[in-house]
């Protein structure tokens, strides 16, 4: 069933795609094909073999993560894309299924003490740290809540468990001040987008007029005015939920709303039958990342909430992120008894 719907979510995805951005095809194709072929090697694994190896991983994590500081190449004032060939990756993405595995690995195999804890802490630092540098705040974002899915599955103390939430909460408020300009304006933006309607609100405006001009069943595929006249900016990655919407209506809206979350409700189905500790624990860090990322994605196309890069997982173009998410769905199967 989950191998279905990552089926229907792909496929769903590159009709949009092929009508809304037909310039990354036929190059789009390479990416699902390896894609897809990853998923399926992933899934005839033996997690248990992949778990065995999660150090190996995160030494190869931090080492993929340094890639782009030194090879990088530099777009829109950001250096997370390393040239294969003709080809882009981007090792922020590839790279957190395997985190996963190793915190999920590391907090379970031992009891959690209070210095077991801060020693984990600092492990998720280095590579957080160097996502953000790049800069890529809504993966580092994504990776930390992804571990915190984990910490939560890994027999963490209630105790332990509420102090770790009030110091995350109590940071929040100095967290603005580390925001870069773009992203502070990104926020103000989101409270108020019509004070700069053709500058920094321009995006969610957008986003907003092509949801709700979709009507009941859309303008028709290939007909929609904001992504076919290119008022939607980003159409195929940040803002693919309003293309859709827009070109398949609030029926087409809610399939795709339908088949995304059957994926984590499928994510949630094998962790009945997953295989020990470690299992569960990257079970569940993967379903609160793609449940987060989900949210956030049609959230923000909607206006409900700040803009982010964060894509709509297996929809949004982009070869990376559609690797990643078709390794860490491999990995999900992998899991099963």
């Amino acid at each position: 069933m989950l191998t279905l719907v990552v089926v229907f979510l792909t496929s769903f995805g590159i009709i949009t795609l092929r009508s809304v951005a037909p310039f990354i095809f036929p190059a789009y194709y390479v990416y699902f094909v390896i894609a897809f072929l990853a998923f399926i090697f992933f899934a005839k694994l033996d997690f248990n073999v992949l778990s065995a190896f999660s150090n190996y991983f995160y030494v190869g994590s931090i080492i993929f993560l340094l890639l782009p500081l030194i090879v990088g190449q530099v777009t829109r004032g950001a250096v997370r894309w390393i040239p294969i060939g003709a080809a882009t990756i981007q090792p922020a993405e590839i790279v957190r299924p395997f985190l996963f595995i190793f915190f999920a690995n590391y907090l379970t195999i031992q009891k959690i003490t209070r210095d077991r804890f801060f020693k984990t802490l600092g492990l998720l630092a280095l590579p957080v740290f160097l996502i953000l540098v790049q800069p890529s705040l809504g993966v580092a974002v994504l990776t930390v809540i992804g571990f915190a899915g984990i910490l939560i599955a890994s027999g963490l103390s209630k105790k332990t468990m509420f102090a770790a939430v009030l110091v995350g909460a109590l940071s929040l408020p100095v967290s603005w001040f580390l925001l870069a300009p773009y992203q502070k304006d990104r926020v103000l933006t989101f409270l108020s987008p019509y004070q700069d309607p053709f500058g920094a609100g321009y995006n969610s405006i957008q986003s907003m007029i092509s949801v709700g001009s979709g009507g009941l069943w859309g303008r028709g595929l290939g007909e929609g005015v904001q992504t076919q006249l290119a008022f939607l900016p980003e159409r195929h990655t940040d803002f693919i939920f309003a293309s859709v919407a827009e070109e398949f209506g609030f029926a087409g809206a809610c399939l795709l709303l339908f088949g995304s979350f059957f994926l984590l409700y499928r994510i949630i189905k094998i962790m009945d039958f997953a295989g020990g500790g470690v299992a569960r624990a990257f079970l569940s860090g993967v379903f609160l990342t793609l449940l987060v990322q989900t949210v956030v994605h049609i959230g923000m196309n909607m206006g409900l909430f700040p803009i982010t890069g964060v894509p709509l997982p297996l929809v949004s173009a982009g070869g990376s992120s559609l690797l990643a998410t078709s390794i860490t769905l491999g990995m999900a199967i992998s899991t099963k008894k």
